[in-house]
């Protein structure tokens, strides 16, 4: 798995990138599309691949995706073309054939992005949107505060894509991987995350409170549905199955990931900004811009 970190820390690096045209995280948009498309009826197959090609295309493009592409005056094959070019950049260590059929997908995909195509989602979606994860916490140790905090749909569409990816390692079933992925924490909804401590403090209810919250988010969905999240939750919890080894290795890899962004964040210096990311690139005006950066004490 070590050849796909560098990609999965990029794709984990959406969690943290916004936009102009819509509210959340990069990463918790696609959560909200992808509970969109499955509640539709689309297949979930079909969705995981859509959304995480798009995902791994907006590793170097950001926000500009299909949608932008367009109204920014490309035509489909255009768009396209970019979008292909973005995921080839970064797609080297993915496996084949699911690399290649990733890529095939970006040929299918619509005007993603637009909020006003997703009304009537479930009220869990947007729940686990606004509520914060608790970061690390230990039993019997202070909570160690990390900010900015992720969101519950932040990591769950990040789990989900890492899913995804991985599937191929563990010969699983990328589809039902990625529901998982989407649903493993819908009791969170409701349920304020407290961490590994809190849930400690809950003793023997943890479990009935757990499956209680979980029944009530899947009371949202279509029936057909519900019994879809049902199943794909059943590689929650154990690593006795192919899909319940990529879904566990991807959720495992998002929160250690998470952990190394804030190690990075707080170590983050000056220096590495202008030497190691060439702040200050090639260009016309680079002389002038040492130059200033000199006289005003800042080089």
């Amino acid at each position: 798995m070590a050849p796909l970190v560098p990609l999965l820390t990029e794709i984990g690096d959406l969690k943290r990138l916004r936009t102009a045209d819509g509210e959340g995280s990069l990463a918790e948009r696609a959560f909200r599309r992808s509970w969109s498309a499955v509640v539709a009826g689309e297949p979930v197959g079909e969705v995981a691949r859509r959304e995480t090609a798009a995902t791994v295309a907006a590793t170097r493009l950001g926000g500009i995706d299909a949608r932008v592409l367009r109204r920014s005056g490309l035509d489909g094959d255009e768009a396209v073309n970019v979008l292909r070019r973005s995921y080839d950049s970064v797609a080297d260590a993915l496996p084949e054939p699911l690399g290649a059929e990733l890529r095939e997908g970006l040929g299918l995909l619509g005007g993603t992005g637009d909020e006003s195509e997703l009304a009537g989602l479930p009220s869990f979606v947007g729940a686990l949107a606004r509520q914060p994860r608790a970061g690390a916490t230990a039993p019997g140790k202070p909570r160690i505060m990390l900010e900015p905090p992720e969101s519950h749909a932040d990591h769950c569409a990040t789990v989900a894509f890492y899913g995804v990816l991985l599937s191929g390692h563990f010969g699983a079933e990328p589809g039902e991987v990625f529901l998982a992925g989407l649903a493993h924490h819908l009791h969170n909804a409701v349920l304020p995350d407290a961490g590994f401590a809190g849930e400690e403090m809950l003793g023997d209810h943890l479990g009935l409170i757990f499956e209680g919250l979980t029944d009530e988010a899947i009371s949202e969905l279509p029936e057909g549905v519900g019994d879809e999240v049902r199943s794909a939750l059943g590689l929650v919890g154990h690593a006795e199955s192919a899909g319940a080894r990529a879904f566990n290795a991807a959720d495992v890899i998002d929160r250690v990931l998470q952990m190394r962004h804030y190690a990075r964040a707080a170590a983050f210096t000056l220096d590495q900004a202008l030497d190691d990311l060439d702040l200050v690139h090639e260009g016309p005006l680079k002389g002038f811009h040492e130059e200033v950066l000199g006289e005003a004490g800042l080089r």
